[in-house]
């Protein structure tokens, strides 16, 4: 997959700031230049795949439970992580003593949002409404145009009072509405206009904002007094909820997304006690504009833009010997779009794969490093063994089915005996987990306990062999290269979180 090279800057020439961007952004991105790839790397890869090949070929070569032993590695590895993350997760259940120095040190921090918008004329107004009507509204608000050719210029011309300005210029604020501001710039993807806006912001914490994203009350304040007790924080991401559209499939699709996005925050926040969080949310997430800045912000050639400057950001402060943390809120809430249909799950679930295969073929070297403590000894061997889960999830279903096919009973007997036992203990963690939940972000009107027990019993057999298929697909995108990826179709949030219809 070809890398595009950074814009250099005449010699002679001040550098703009497009240049400066990604001129830093080849410093500390190992795209450009990668390093050789340590054995550690290459030998942890490897164990996953052959694994993988040594286990299926015992389902031609033994009986009983060993021949679906690619199946029980599944399982076993499943185990393993919900257990870390119950674990990890069990400090939700006591007190947060740091709010009351978060609140004292709030004062000082600015909070600017870009908002990158191509074409979401659709969704633009209640995302706009929740920002501005914040408990501690942000300091800057820019609409970052992505060259939109649907009613986008109409609605903020109309709407909101904002003259157009010149392709490629920020326009002036408008007339009762001074932190708001609107970017016009030629179609070039969201991760351009992120960086487009960076120059014109001169707030200390930059957020982006997707434009299909509706942010709660007290979002921004928490995102600030964050910033503000910790100096050395890097980035943060909120806690979000799926909504997807109207109609019986989008129920269905948001209400097994509810269970991921819960299960997925948990995640999130037990590698953040071993400093080892890696993602982010793109939809909502925060970072300190010094050091974006300082890695080049936001990588156009990434499927994953805000999964990679997680990555970079990493990178870097291990270089440079900076305490850089990165967190997540569970005060800093909101609700985004999500997809509500088959056709449409498997396209953002491609992409998603695709950027993540990506970004952990660019920073391969980090797998393994000890220098990383826990992100590179756990965290990104973790990862390493992600790239093919799909691969050993979708092979045990289909050896199951193969066996039911063929009447293979002995061999069916105790492998649904084993998965009996999962399914039990994914029904203990799905309640533990909404417990954890309703005690971190107090959103139990969207973590019930009898839907998330239903989603134990029949995810493992629908939801989450779409969720490999997508992954699938990833792959062959990876390794074809592709670039387009479709759009999907907005149906629009109401500031009470389900579609508009």
């Amino acid at each position: 997959m070809a890398d595009s090279d950074p814009a250099e800057p005449d010699p002679g020439l001040q550098a703009t700031p497009e240049q400066a961007l990604a001129r830093a952004r080849a410093a500390s991105s190992p795209r450009y230049t990668p390093p050789p790839t340590p054995w550690r790397s290459v030998a942890i890869h490897g164990a996953v795949l052959a694994l993988w090949g040594a286990l299926f070929a015992l389902a031609f070569t033994r009986g009983g439970l060993l021949a679906w032993s690619v199946g029980g590695a599944y399982i076993a590895y499943d185990t393993v992580l919900l257990a870390f993350v119950g674990w990890q997760a069990r400090h939700l259940l006591r007190p947060a003593p740091a709010r009351a120095v978060q609140a004292a040190g709030r004062p000082g921090v600015r909070v600017a949002v870009i908002v990158a918008a191509h074409n979401e004329a659709a969704v633009l107004p209640v995302t706009l409404a929740a920002l501005l009507a914040q408990t501690e509204p942000p300091d800057e608000i820019v609409i970052a145009d992505d060259g939109s050719s649907d009613g986008t210029a109409a609605l903020l011309q109309a709407r909101y009072g904002l003259a157009a300005a010149e392709p490629g210029a920020i326009g002036a604020p408008a007339a009762g509405r001074p932190t708001l501001r609107w970017l016009r710039l030629a179609h070039g993807g969201k991760a351009r206009a992120l960086n487009a806006a960076l120059p014109h912001l001169r707030s200390d914490v930059v957020l982006t904002v997707d434009a299909d994203t509706l942010l709660e009350a007290g979002a921004i304040a928490a995102v600030r007094a964050a910033f503000a007790a910790e100096p050395a924080l890097a980035a943060v991401t909120g806690v979000i909820t799926p909504v997807c559209g109207p109609g019986a499939a989008g129920r269905v699709f948001e209400w097994f997304q509810t269970y991921e996005y819960i299960r997925n925050f948990l995640s999130r926040y037990a590698w953040m006690q071993l400093d080892s969080l890696l993602l982010v949310s793109g939809a909502f997430a925060g970072f300190r504009r010094e050091a974006l800045l300082a890695v080049g912000g936001f990588d156009p050639d990434c499927l994953v833009e805000d999964y990679e400057l997680i990555h970079r950001l990493r990178r870097h402060a291990a270089a440079q010997g900076l305490a850089w943390r990165i967190r997540v809120l569970g005060g800093a809430q909101a609700r985004t779009e999500a997809p509500g249909g088959v056709g449409a799950f498997l396209r953002q679930r491609r992409r998603w794969f695709g950027g993540f295969l990506q970004t952990q073929y660019w920073y391969r070297a980090m797998v393994g490093d000890r220098r990383l403590g826990w992100l590179g000894t756990l965290m990104l061997p973790v990862k390493a063994v992600d790239t093919l889960q799909p691969l050993y999830g979708l092979t045990a279903f289909a050896l199951l089915v193969y066996y039911a096919a063929t009447g293979r009973l002995a061999i069916l007997a105790p492998v649904a005996a084993l998965i009996g036992a999962k399914i039990a203990l994914d029904i203990g963690f799905h309640l533990w987990s909404v417990h954890l939940y309703r005690a971190w972000v107090g959103a139990a009107a969207r973590a019930r306990l009898g839907p998330a027990l239903l989603a134990a019993l029949v995810e493992p057999f629908s939801f989450q062999l779409l969720r490999h298929s997508g992954a699938a697909l990833g792959w062959l995108a990876f390794a074809s290269g592709q670039r387009h990826w479709g759009r999907q179709r907005r149906f629009g949030l109401r500031a009470g979180g389900d579609g508009a219809g």
